[in-house]
């Protein structure tokens, strides 16, 4: 481990020098990547070091263990070393799951859809409580939110939203939230105060760029017509809103948030583009379907991942056996607890399959 730290200790000075290039300095993009590289790497060094210490802490106690003749010092020697021996297999255990690799699609933006599922007008209002909660967590973690498009209810929920969040690892923070969340409570509209279930639908894809997926014109089928509002009545004057079909898939997104023609299309199309990236992925990962079945991240989504218990005031993730008793704070985005424990376990995971792995050959 010793050569790993020393490793990343030098692509952490390489990557500093290039910082200080007056070329590099001038290229905005090319000095977030390296920043990005920067901290991944100082993620993992902070625990490389506190490793190193521990190590060097262990040689000098055995040191005094080995040559001192002064009982009591030896004893306290003892004493410590026994604790940096604990402390060591914990680190270790750390430095792994540091080491484990990337998705390298952590740092891309983030598409995010919320749809109504079973319930009616109350999932419609849930939608709108999902999208206030990811919302104000955006707004925590300093990411920019935009609405690709929406179809609101006619009590003032969405049936459904799409929006992006771009900023630093969106996506690689949003995966946790793809599935089925439940909610119970008494609906507004419930007279007799009897608790409802009802589902939401959260599907969060990596928003892909043209290097990732190339659509041919040829391939799109694109239809436009009147913008419509809850109730279905018009709610713009022109061929405002898009539909595009993807014809070698059928895969089929509307956009009419825009009054502008083109910029419902061009929305549209990074929806379309951000779904046929995450079903090229999927492709690619059905050939490895043990580990995406054991990984939380890419679950199914129509499997139910979270209830929301509005009479106990309680969140409970169904993934990972995790339940909090702070409903409030976590519609208002502090969503951190949740999102660590979910990152820790899909960590552990991929750990002990990669351990299982090496072990077989």
């Amino acid at each position: 481990m010793f050569d790993i730290v020393e490793k990343l200790e030098r692509k952490l000075q390489a990557i500093d020098e290039q910082m200080a290039d007056s070329a590099i300095l001038s290229d905005q993009r090319k000095m977030i990547e390296l920043n990005r590289e920067r901290r991944h790497i100082e993620d993992i060094l902070q625990v490389g070091r506190e490793y190193r210490q521990t190590r060097a802490g262990m040689d000098e106690a055995r040191e005094i263990i080995d040559m001192d003749d002064d009982q009591e010092l030896v004893a306290i020697a003892r004493e410590e070393l026994a604790v940096y021996e604990a402390e060591l297999n914990r680190i270790e255990k750390e430095f792994r799951l540091k080491l484990l690799p990337r998705d390298p699609d952590d740092d891309k933006a983030a598409i995010v859809e919320i749809r109504a599922g079973t319930g009616g007008d109350e999932a419609g209002l849930f939608v709108s409580d999902l999208f206030r909660m990811y919302q104000r967590y955006a707004d925590s973690k300093s990411w920019k939110l935009e609405i690709l498009g929406s179809h609101a209810s006619e009590v003032g929920g969405f049936k459904e939203i799409i929006f992006s969040l771009d900023g630093d690892q969106a996506y690689g923070l949003m995966k946790y939230e793809s599935g089925v969340h439940r909610v119970q409570r008494v609906p507004v509209t419930e007279a007799q105060g009897r608790i409802h279930t009802s589902a939401v639908s959260v599907a969060v894809l990596p928003e892909a760029k043209n290097v990732d997926v190339q659509i041919k014109e040829s391939e799109i089928k694109v239809d436009v017509y009147r913008s419509s509002g809850p109730g279905g009545q018009s709610v713009n004057t022109t061929d405002s809103a898009v539909r595009l079909t993807h014809l070698p898939t059928g895969l089929v997104v509307t956009c009419q948030d825009e009054k502008s023609q083109l910029k419902n299309k061009n929305k549209a199309m990074r929806v379309l583009r951000a779904r046929l990236y995450d079903k090229k992925i999927a492709e690619q990962q059905a050939k490895i379907a043990a580990e995406r079945r054991s990984m939380v991240s890419t679950g199914d989504r129509s499997a139910k991942i979270r209830t929301y218990n509005f009479p106990q005031s309680r969140v409970t993730d169904h993934r990972i056996g995790l339940t909090l008793h702070k409903l409030d704070e976590i519609l208002n985005g502090h969503l951190d607890d949740l999102t660590e424990a979910l990152c820790r376990h899909d960590q552990e995971t991929r750990l002990k399959l990669q351990s299982q792995t090496a072990a077989e050959k």
